[in-house]
């Protein structure tokens, strides 16, 4: 039994258990807090719980329990919900260490006593001075300062005592960084360091693992071994040599684990009363044997490394770890150890808990005293009823669910009613099939089993089901026979037939049937094992399954091959033949409902219909599509159409349809025993609600001219004869002496182009999981060559060959493949709607070269998080990212992508600052 209670652990607030107990065993500590007046101290009243209001009533109630609590540990949710702490999360131990010591101090700073008042500066706080002194003339200027605790660099040292000099060292101040001196009224190279006046009674030294690491932008653990004395005397280091600084080791913080973000905290603490160590880990405490520290394998749990440094030996009085990051030492006593004792509202408050605890015992002992007793006549019954569980021969019996019989045997849970329905079949009685999951037993112990536990159906000698035995045997014989079939049918088949005496069957059908039947009596055996679907309340289950099989076999019926979808013979000689009646016989055996054509059977004359009716449209369409493409060659040729980038002098005037109009016609004109016509032109695509042009002649003739194409008068009459146009749009070109000018008709309508416009804008601004390219530059030049152009479709006549030969679904020429598998859209009737609402579609792709890399962001992420994927990507700090886009450079972290102006596509620059070489000033700046 030990004289410590432990502290639970609450999800990751194990820093928190290893300072409350360092602090607990620091009496004059726990003396001030119980001095403290509580809004309690007169008492509580017995029908309510305690609740502590401050900090101190928390530290106060946590102490006490600590110190007389009977638990082997003790809930600190109390305390640690009154910080503020979030459970889950681990937060910087040193961190915590030193707000929490302010803020006690700035709470006890109200009290009148001025033991409690000044308890935290007398049990931590010493005093140093920055010291700096001027070169030229010697003037000293001192600044004092208070400490806690000193933060000691540990890199490049192996002993505490070199940390500590290192932080006392002296410091040249010159060049850049010369001291302004008072008394010179001018800059001077000077000196500074730090003067240690006076030491606390509690030393804490916290030894920095945790520090910055510039090249992956997070903070790293030092695995560093330092060596560490039990006796450290201070007086070689303190500016006045008269006073008594020998200080002994009374505890040291260790963090097991590699990471700076994860890992776990224990701390071994001396008890100032004994002077015996333990090591706290949350729960559990462990007393070290001897009065002796010992570390342990704390020391073997950092990150195994071929380059791993081995542990120094370390000296009689002496310890090194890696994995301590606090160190605190006590001013050596002469007097002997405080006694503290609890307040006498606290021990009431301790006393009731403690009562609780035993009461819980008590329950806990009595609970486990029932659980014996029912076990052991639970036992008695088990062992007078397995004698004579075997049912004797001639003897009646009875069938009982094995796996009830098990829990039966199982004395830590009481058995349920005994359930036998997951072992009956369709009729209601025994299966076959089930027998191995029952156990026959004699009919004595049958009949105590149902008059103890109830259930059933009672399953006696004549349960077994007759007729499953009967289909069992059916489907076995069958089984057995197949292969013999199979060879007859096979000579049958080579048979040749005169006559009508034959009939028609599948070649398809034929060539499986075997593999047909073989799976079809597998099914019906499997039907025949599964035919009650009571079992364990998966009836539902069981439906699904008999559908999908019912599914199945109406894919893999025999003979269905050669039906028509109305029911008769199909009119494809190729896929079916003549079969013997000796050979269609045998079949039958095994496939009774297969659909039966005699060979002398007419094909369906539907069919017969339906298939002249197609031979005649697809003539017509041929013969239309052939009309249509001599009377449209411009239209069909892409280098025969007009341009309004450069109109054509013959002509002041041009006719506008949709793109996808052509495209959808020139499909059809391709493939016209595969494509349907098209009838009619819908130009209202290209038309608001207005009815206004969304279109300036501007943009038709750049970004918009994918949309639309332009057609020459000649050929629009012919067009207004071949199809049926919802609304003419004609641009008209008009020659004066202020210029040209071009007018459409119908008009612009500026409104509507405006809201295209800003939504378009708008939808560049809020994408999710886009694409943009990061282009690493060095001297403001490209690191990688450019790539080739991209080669767009073309809609030559060589292109659409090549489209004759590609397989179905991707003929279109708008259906590429892009990053990630996405497809493009293609601006149909329904889709140019969302291109007004979206208006993110582009005609060309930044292609990425060689050495780029493409990130997927979303708008409204920020700079920084953009610099964090860039980090990963290239290796380059955030700090270190020098970021532009267009000729602007992107500076501010906390915009988002959107209002950067960062869209789609972007090729954002990255001009990468070279590393500073001084790693060590670096992390002190970040410190």
């Amino acid at each position: 039994q030990n004289a410590f209670v432990g502290l639970t652990n609450l999800g990751a607030t194990c820093y928190v258990n290893t300072f409350l107990q360092m602090w607990f065993l620091n009496l004059e500590l726990r003396q001030a807090l119980y001095l403290c007046p509580s809004a309690c101290s007169e008492g509580v009243p017995k029908d309510t719980d305690y609740e502590p209001q401050s900090i101190c009533e928390h530290l106060q109630y946590l102490f006490a329990l600590l110190q007389n609590s009977k638990r082997r540990y003790i809930d600190p949710s109390g305390f640690v919900k009154a910080l503020g702490l979030d459970t889950g999360q681990q937060q910087d131990a040193q961190e915590f260490s030193k707000l929490f010591m302010s803020l006690l101090e700035d709470t006890l700073s109200k009290q009148k006593n001025p033991d409690v008042r000044n308890i935290v500066q007398k049990q931590f706080c010493g005093e140093y001075a920055y010291v700096t002194v001027c070169n030229q003339c010697g003037r000293e200027s001192k600044l004092v300062s208070k400490f806690y605790e000193l933060e000691l660099n540990i890199q490049g040292h192996k002993q505490l005592t070199d940390c500590i000099t290192e932080f006392l060292k002296e410091e040249k101040l010159e060049g850049d960084n010369r001291y302004f001196c008072e008394t010179c009224q001018s800059k001077q190279n000077a000196t500074r360091k730090i003067r240690l006046l006076s030491l606390p009674c509690t030393l804490n030294l916290q030894l920095m693992r945790f520090v910055f690491d510039r090249q992956t932008g997070h903070k790293k653990k030092l695995n560093t071994y330092i060596g560490f004395s039990e006796l450290l005397d201070m007086e070689p280091f303190m500016e006045q040599k008269n006073g008594v600084y020998v200080y002994e080791l009374s505890a040291v913080l260790i963090h097991r684990g590699v990471s700076a973000y994860s890992g776990h905290y224990i701390a071994h603490v001396k008890d100032p009363q004994t002077g015996e160590w333990y090591k706290f880990n949350d729960e559990d405490i462990e007393k070290m044997e001897g009065k002796k520290l010992q570390l342990g394998i704390e020391e073997d749990l950092a990150e195994p490394s071929k380059s791993q440094t081995r542990k120094p030996k370390c000296g009689k009085g002496t310890h090194c770890s890696r994995n301590a990051y606090m160190l605190v030492y006590r001013l050596q006593a002469r007097e002997k150890s405080l006694t503290v004792e609890v307040p006498a509202f606290l021990q009431e408050l301790v006393e009731r808990d403690n009562c609780k605890f035993e009461e819980w015992c008590n329950e806990m002992a009595e609970m486990r005293k029932q659980s014996v007793a029912r076990g052991k006549i639970k036992h008695e019954e088990v062992k007078e009823l397995y004698q004579r569980l075997p049912a004797e021969a001639g003897s009646p019996y009875d069938f009982i669910s094995l796996e009830w019989l098990q829990k039966w045997l199982d004395e830590s849970t009481p058995p349920k009613p005994i359930d036998n329905t997951a072992c009956l079949c369709s009729h209601g009685k025994l299966h076959p099939d089930k027998i191995s999951l029952m156990k026959r037993i004699s009919e004595y112990v049958a009949d105590f089993f149902y008059r103890r536990y109830g259930g059933g159906p009672r399953l006696n000698v004549k349960a077994l089901c007759k007729d499953c035995v009967v289909e069992r045997c059916r489907i076995l014989r069958l089984k057995n026979q197949l292969n013999e079939d199979y060879k007859t049918v096979t000579n049958l088949l080579k048979v040749t037939v005169k006559g009508n005496d034959g009939f028609w069957v599948g070649k398809a059908s034929l060539r499986s049937w075997r593999q047909l039947a073989l799976e079809q009596l597998n099914e019906q055996d499997e039907d025949a094992e599964h035919s009650n679907g009571k079992m364990n309340g998966n009836a539902q289950n069981k439906d699904e399954s008999n559908e999908e099989k019912r599914e199945e076999e109406e894919e893999l019926n025999f003979n269905e091959d050669i039906v028509c979808p109305h029911g008769d013979l199909c009119i494809s000689e190729n896929e079916r033949r003549v079969v013997s009646k000796e050979a269609w016989e045998k079949l039958k055996q095994y496939f009774p409902k297969a659909p039966e054509f005699p060979n002398n059977k007419e094909c369906c004359s539907q069919c017969k219909i339906l298939e002249r009716e197609g031979e005649e449209n697809e003539a017509l369409h041929k013969m239309m599509a052939s009309e249509q493409k001599t009377s449209l060659q411009n239209l069909f040729h892409d280098k025969c159409r007009p341009c309004l980038g450069s109109w054509p002098q013959e002509t002041d005037e041009l006719y506008i349809v949709s793109q996808f109009f052509v495209e959808e016609w020139r499909k059809f004109v391709r493939r016209p025993t595969r494509c349907s016509p098209v009838s009619s032109i819908a130009n209202s695509v290209l038309l608001c609600p207005h009815g206004g042009l969304m279109f300036t002649f501007a943009s038709m003739t750049k970004e918009d001219s994918k949309h639309i194409a332009l057609i020459w008068p000649s050929e629009w009459e012919r067009i207004q004869k071949l199809f049926v146009v919802d609304h003419v749009i004609k641009i008209t070109r008009t020659q004066g002496p202020e210029g040209t000018s071009y007018t459409s008709e119908p008009q612009l309508c500026p409104e509507c182009r405006e809201g295209l416009l800003c939504q378009q804008q708008r939808d560049l601004r809020e994408y999710t999981q886009a694409t943009v390219y990061i282009h690493k530059v060095v001297d403001n030049k490209k690191v990688m060559k450019d790539a080739a152009p991209e080669l767009n479709v073309s809609s030559s006549e060589a292109e659409e060959e090549r489209e004759e030969n590609k397989p179905e679904g991707e003929q279109d020429p708008d259906f590429n493949q892009a990053n990630g598998g996405t497809k493009r859209q293609k601006l149909s009737q329904q889709s140019y709607i969302t291109y007004q609402k979206q208006g993110i579609r582009r005609s060309t792709r930044h292609r990425k070269v060689r050495g780029e890399k493409a990130l997927l962001v979303s708008a409204n992420q920020t700079l920084k998080e953009l610099k964090i994927q860039i980090m990963h990507a290239f290796s380059v700090a955030p700090f270190d990212q020098n970021l532009s886009i267009d000729g602007k450079i992107l500076s501010d972290d906390t915009a988002t992508l959107g209002s950067l102006g960062v869209i789609p596509e972007s090729v954002i620059l990255l001009k990468a600052d070279e590393p500073i070489a001084d790693y060590a000033a670096m992390d002190d700046v970040m410190q």
